[in-house]
């Protein structure tokens, strides 16, 4: 079965998708917001035993609700929630939100991934995030910036500096998946002390450096960690143009899961978030199709795992950093 990225490898490659970065360098931390053209049909599914989060109860399948103005992915740990108050308010003058009346509520879940002991100056006396939240909205478009960028501006690994990734795939259906994803893990996303990421028997090309397989990766120790920091949690949104049920997406989104436990050693563990929410642009025909479903989920865990190492590959060093680029130890 042949698939391909999209144009631009990013989740904003499923049509109706935008997305945009705030962040603040001083303080090393960000805020990445996911919009689309119309409400968007949403689901999460939360593997982390330490998830930080806002809404996603509304999330489930069994919920009045069924869909979603905006998502928020932050930095900033249980601060970084007040992102999404930010995207709320600048969506309510837009006229946008879940009709209640003549007032219009916004829906806007949102994750955060804890990045307070990174190095930046965390020395503020009011929430920054709020602001951060408003001006990622400000931005958004169909291109954006991955790397050292929004949610993933301060984020880390065990061994190397963390980061915003995304990645696309056109599938033999027609339909197009896409992953977005701040990784700040408690483990790693590269194999031993080799600069071969755990995600490339998934790589398309070069697009994170075409290191390959690590050569010993059947033999490996136990990878590294920052357990003693506690400063965890990788935060993702995976996206189709695919017609889901709520439900679906649910169902998607925990299919995505093991793109994480592909990319990243440890995964799923007791002191990350892990996370991941799933939406649908498609506002037509529902899918039905068992198969076409399988297809979707088993796509969107490859996707999720580029992405994951996209967002290792792509950082760049900052006055501060206490772990090294990926870019300028093994380039």
């Amino acid at each position: 079965m042949h698939v391909k990225p999209g144009p631009l490898n990013l989740i904003t490659d499923v049509t109706g998708l935008k997305v945009g970065n705030a962040q603040d360098n001083t303080i090393k931390t960000g805020t990445t917001v996911l919009i689309g053209d119309a409400p968007l049909t949403a689901g999460v599914s939360v593997m982390g035993g330490a998830p930080g989060t806002r809404e996603t109860d509304l999330l489930a399948p069994d919920k009045t609700v069924e869909q979603v103005d905006a998502l928020v992915l932050s930095g900033g740990s249980a601060f970084g929630l007040d992102a999404a108050s930010g995207v709320a308010d600048a969506l309510r003058t837009q006229g946008r939100g879940f009709a209640v009346g003549d007032q219009n509520v916004p829906i806007v879940p949102a994750a955060i991934l804890f990045d307070l002991i990174n190095g930046g100056d965390k020395d503020w006396m009011k929430n920054p995030y709020k602001s951060l939240g408003a001006g990622a909205l400000a931005q958004v478009g169909r291109e954006f910036e991955i790397g050292t960028a929004g949610a993933g501006a301060g984020a880390t690994t065990a061994n190397l500096k963390g980061g915003l990734g995304s990645a696309s795939l056109i599938l033999p259906s027609g339909h197009t998946v896409g992953a977005l994803v701040a990784v700040n893990a408690l483990g790693q996303a590269t194999v031993g002390d080799g600069p071969q990421f755990w995600a490339a028997p998934f790589e398309i090309g070069t697009e994170f450096g075409g290191k390959g397989v690590a050569p010993d990766i059947g033999s490996m120790t136990i990878p590294q960690t920052k357990l003693s920091q506690h400063a965890n949690t990788t935060i993702g949104i995976i996206a189709t143009d695919a017609p889901l049920t709520q439900a679906q997406c649910t169902r998607m989104a925990t299919a995505a899961h093991d793109g994480y436990a592909r990319a990243l050693l440890p995964s799923h563990t007791p002191l990350d978030g892990d996370l991941i929410f799933a939406v649908s642009t498609g506002q037509t025909v529902r899918t039905t199709e068992v198969e076409e479903l399988m297809w979707l989920g088993h796509f969107a865990a490859q996707c999720m795992a580029r992405a994951i190492a996209r967002a290792i590959y792509a950082a760049t060093p900052a006055v501060g950093d206490a772990l090294p680029c990926w870019q300028g130890k093994f380039n």
